[in-house]
């Protein structure tokens, strides 16, 4: 069984979140700048087992795909054509950075530390990949 990775695409930094080999536990990984993007999948593919990656996708409210889809749509299209066999699966990723930030206040990080974008994207690739997994136990 290998991990399942976590990508928050953004246009400037990528968040990253990845599982246990068991698949148990969903943990932040680190932030990449996003033209770093593509060395670093490189490099952590070639150390991991990766069993799928998880995408979070931006929609709108009425389910309908936001602006921000003008810079993740072409991030997956390079993706796929690297990975080819590399399962990904798109989640809804609204209200994550939201949710984020509201998780580093319940943890007790300073003001300073939530004011750093790079640890709010990496914990909504985290929340990003647990909701995966929650979804995951309750399908047949």
């Amino acid at each position: 069984m290998g991990r399942i990775l976590a990508i928050d695409y953004g246009k400037k930094r990528v968040g990253l979140a990845v599982t246990d080999p068991l698949q148990i536990i969903a943990t932040k990984l680190t932030t990449v700048r996003s033209h770093d993007i593509f060395d670093f999948l490189k490099a952590y593919f070639q150390k991991e087992v990766v069993e799928k990656v998880i995408i979070g996708y931006p929609l709108q409210m009425n389910n309908e795909a936001s602006e921000a889809v003008l810079y993740i749509n072409p991030f997956l299209r390079r993706f796929q054509k690297l990975y080819p066999d590399m399962p990904i699966e798109q989640v809804d990723e609204r209200f994550t950075s939201k949710m984020a930030f509201q998780t580093m206040i319940d943890a007790g990080l300073k003001k300073k530390d939530r004011q750093d974008k790079g640890t709010v994207d990496a914990v909504s690739a985290t929340i990003i990949l647990q909701s995966y997994m929650e979804q995951q136990k309750y399908r047949p």
